[in-house]
């Protein structure tokens, strides 16, 4: 891992019947993260059933992370998306930024603070 570079898990379980309205949503902030240039990945996974997700971000820098929180991606699409479902898990990889970690908190996220290892 290199040090600048943040990371994110977020856990969610979808609301019975709203699994539809969740991946239009998604779809959504997909599409408004990849505008973002400092975003280098923003990928969704499913349980087979659906109910359970799980987003994992990469961010270039905590700059960065910083900027899609204030985007369209977190202060328009989360409140939709938050209707739909529960926050389950929230990590946070690397050092965000102190707005980050205080907006992030307000969802339960743990910080893990990079210490060593290799990035490529």
């Amino acid at each position: 891992m290199v040090k600048q570079v943040v990371r994110l898990t977020v856990s969610l379980v979808v609301n019975d019947g709203q699994l539809e309205a969740f991946k239009s949503i998604a779809q959504s902030m997909t599409s408004v993260s990849q505008a973002e240039p400092g975003t280098l990945g923003y990928e969704w996974f499913s349980s087979s059933d659906g109910k359970q997700q799980r987003i994992v971000e990469t961010y270039v820098d905590s700059s960065a992370l910083e900027a899609h929180f204030m985007g369209p991606a977190v202060q328009e699409w989360v409140p939709k998306l938050a209707a739909l479902c529960k926050v389950s898990g929230f990590e946070i990889y690397g050092e965000p930024s102190p707005k980050v970690a205080e907006m992030a908190s307000g969802f339960g996220a743990v910080v893990y603070q990079y210490w060593t290892g290799i990035g490529r």
